[in-house]
């Protein structure tokens, strides 16, 4: 076969390349042409650069910029810069290369792939054309098929140090003919897709690009607006910032909106930005912006996972799990979770953890525009998931007791609800969905569902009296306005039950005062007898810490009537237990002996962690009132134990408390001080 020339003729852009020639791939049988001249552009030969200009004003990264480093060390190496539309991967590229220009005598290659392009990705076979031309083989030379071509390409870059840059790629066999042949050879490849394919086929390395921090997005807005002008409005600046999600294209579209009207302020922007319902408007200028760059990216997806992008923009939380996701496009967690991992191939969606996802405020934006009418669908649909899974997590964390209401008439049960393996597990997820549910209760009140806000809040109970300074109270106070706007004795009454009681945990006892003395006659009205025991007890709490002895042990042994009448072994254990704690407040311990004996033995499937702990407590304190020491410690400890193994840090509090007064043992006082300074941190 005859040489090819070691420089391209004429003058393309980008340079001439140097080197000696090499073997073509697949030549003609026939006796080979004479090598043509090749005249230099500057007597000397240049390597050859076809990457565009360095980008500008480009901020922070350093992290990103050394993990794209070490990501490029070794043998041929592939990197893979990952990330969402618009959060610079290609400037990141890009500036990456320029500084590394020295490491590369041999030349750089770039090709724009155009994989989320509405022109449409180039032929393989052009992008070859493209770099054997850079690399000297004359237009005559270049094989017609892309095999060919690859194997020419990969033969001439043996033995070279070569960069190849391949932008904006969107599938694994796009990026494979073109990956260089060298060992010394780097590629560098950008996808809003993961492109797990590439990383098991030719051992990728990834680099996953997320939004900027705080101070690079104000540092990116004051290299094109300029210093003096952020400055001037640091508070605003930053706000920006935020409300652009740290997105860099977002936010130079926004700089680029103050640099063209120099009269407006950076506080003036931010108040419209703050608008949800024209934020993508403004983040547009042009041909380009957020709202372009997002469309690009969602018309590649299958039907489903559009569908599911778009009712996540419904979503009242921050979070979600395919159950969540389900319920807001009206499927299945099998059919939620395939459309979860499209989307998160995309980067239109993040998982944090595994089974929990997270999805950035612009993308829910747009996915909130494409699919308008839909929001109260999917908003009824996520209510009645987080009402049907809370229930699950308050069996479980709880069993045994009374439902805390019936539910709504026109409850939609989902397709599937989770299941709690164990009590911890249930607690956790009350845990961890609180913030989520929150929103969740505040979406419905907004929309007029006031028969799911207060509902959500409510079953939130083992979570309040597990942590009941925990700042309920607030929470409690939208799900008492729900209630109210619906006129409904039922739903008030039982609102007014828990929140009296965590009032009267707070020391606000005359504000529990007044909301509970209500809400044993709302109970009566709405023929909610359970309620009322439940309420009758939460008021003799208060009316014993007043010193209405008399009259909080009469209402506490109304409620064990009642919740006997009604069969309920949950609430007759739940009364029995404040009426023990009475009576041994009035100097009656061996009645409350006998009331935590009768509450013991309605059976261990209706004890309660929290409540066996207090009845332990109870039953320890009036043993030492009637002088008997060492049984009284050793209930005491067993409470404080039991508290303790099961995360009860209030109870163990209590018992340990109650230890300390009868004896100096220094684990107890150790134990003692863990259990307060466990409660304070988690409050």
């Amino acid at each position: 076969p005859a040489d090819l020339p070691a420089q391209q003729p004429g003058g393309r852009s980008g340079g001439a390349v140097g080197g000696a020639g090499v073997g073509t791939v697949g030549a003609p049988s026939q006796a080979p042409p004479r090598p043509l001249p090749v005249p230099s552009l500057a007597g000397e030969p240049h390597p050859t650069d076809l990457l565009p200009r360095a980008p500008r004003g480009f901020q922070g990264r350093t992290a990103e910029l050394a993990a794209l480093t070490r990501a490029a060390a070794g043998e041929a190496p592939v990197c893979l810069v990952t990330g969402p539309a618009g959060v610079g991967k290609t400037a990141l590229a890009l500036q990456w290369a320029h500084r590394n220009q020295a490491a590369f005598p041999d030349g750089r290659l770039f090709a724009d792939l155009r994989g989320f392009s509405d022109t449409g990705e180039p032929a393989l076979i052009e992008v070859l054309r493209e770099f054997l031309l850079a690399l000297g083989v004359a237009p005559r030379r270049v094989p017609e098929s892309v095999a060919a071509a690859a194997a020419l390409f990969r033969s001439l870059t043996d033995r070279r140090r070569l960069l190849v840059v391949l932008d904006n790629a969107r599938h694994s066999a796009t990026v494979r003919p073109l990956l260089p042949g060298g060992t010394d050879c780097v590629t560098l490849v950008t996808s809003r897709h993961r492109l797990e394919g590439l990383i098991a086929s030719d051992a990728a390395r990834p680099v996953p690009l997320d939004v900027l921090e705080p101070p690079d997005s104000t540092a990116l807005l004051a290299g094109v607006l300029g210093e003096d002008r952020v400055l001037a409005e640091p508070v605003a600046a930053r706000r920006l910032a935020e409300l652009c999600g740290g997105l860099p294209l977002a936010l130079r579209v926004t700089a680029a909106r103050l640099a063209g009207r120099p009269t407006w302020t950076l506080a003036g922007l931010a108040d419209e930005l703050a608008d949800e319902r024209s934020r993508l408007a403004f983040l547009d200028v042009d041909d380009t912006g957020v709202s372009a760059a997002l469309r690009l990216t969602v018309q590649q997806l299958p039907q489903d996972a559009v569908h599911q992008l778009a009712r996540l923009g419904h979503h009242p939380g921050s979070h979600f799990d395919p159950y969540t996701a389900a319920a807001l496009a009206g499927t299945d967690p099998v059919v939620a979770t395939a459309a979860l991992e499209q989307l998160a191939a995309a980067h239109l969606v993040t998982e944090t953890a595994p089974g929990r996802w997270i999805l950035h405020d612009l993308v829910r934006l747009y996915g909130r525009g494409m699919d308008p009418e839909g929001g109260p669908d999917a908003l009824i649909g996520v209510l009645d998931h987080y009402i049907a899974t809370a229930l699950a997590a308050a069996d479980t964390a709880e069993p045994g007791g009374e439902p805390c209401f019936v539910l709504p008439e026109d409850y939609h049960r989902p397709v599937a609800v989770r299941d709690f393996v164990d009590r911890p597990t249930a607690m956790h997820w009350l845990a961890t969905e609180r913030d989520n549910l929150a929103l969740a209760a505040v979406a419905a009140r907004t929309a007029g569902f006031h028969d799911r806000a207060w509902r959500i809040i409510l079953l939130q109970w083992p979570q309040v009296v597990w942590r009941v300074r925990d700042s309920w109270s607030p929470l409690l106070e939208l799900a008492l306005d729900s209630a109210r706007a619906r006129d409904d004795a039922y739903a008030e009454s039982r609102v007014l039950n828990l929140l009296g009681w965590v009032l009267t945990e707070e020391g606000r006892t005359a504000e529990a005062v007044a909301l509970l003395e209500r809400s044993p006659v709302l109970a009566r009205q709405a023929g909610d007898r359970l309620g009322e025991a439940t309420a009758l007890i939460n008021l003799a709490v208060v009316q014993a810490e007043q010193g209405e002895l008399d009259t909080a042990l009469e209402g506490c042994g109304r409620a064990v009537e009642l919740a006997q009448e009604e069969r309920d072994a949950h609430t007759e254990m739940l009364a029995l237990q404040h009426l023990a704690r009475m009576q041994l407040t009035a100097n009656r311990p061996h009645e409350a002996l006998e009331s935590v004996r009768t509450a013991l033995d309605l059976g261990p499937e209706h004890e309660e962690i929290a409540r066996r702990v207090l009845l332990l407590t109870t039953s320890g304190e009036a043993r030492l009132s009637l002088g008997e020491e060492d049984e009284g410690i050793r209930l005491l400890d067993l409470a404080a134990e039991e508290a303790e193994n099961s995360g009860y840090d209030e109870g163990a509090v209590r018992a340990l408390q109650a230890l300390l007064r009868v004896t100096a043992e220094p684990d107890y006082l150790k134990r003692y001080e863990q259990a307060v300074r466990r409660l304070t941190e988690d409050g």
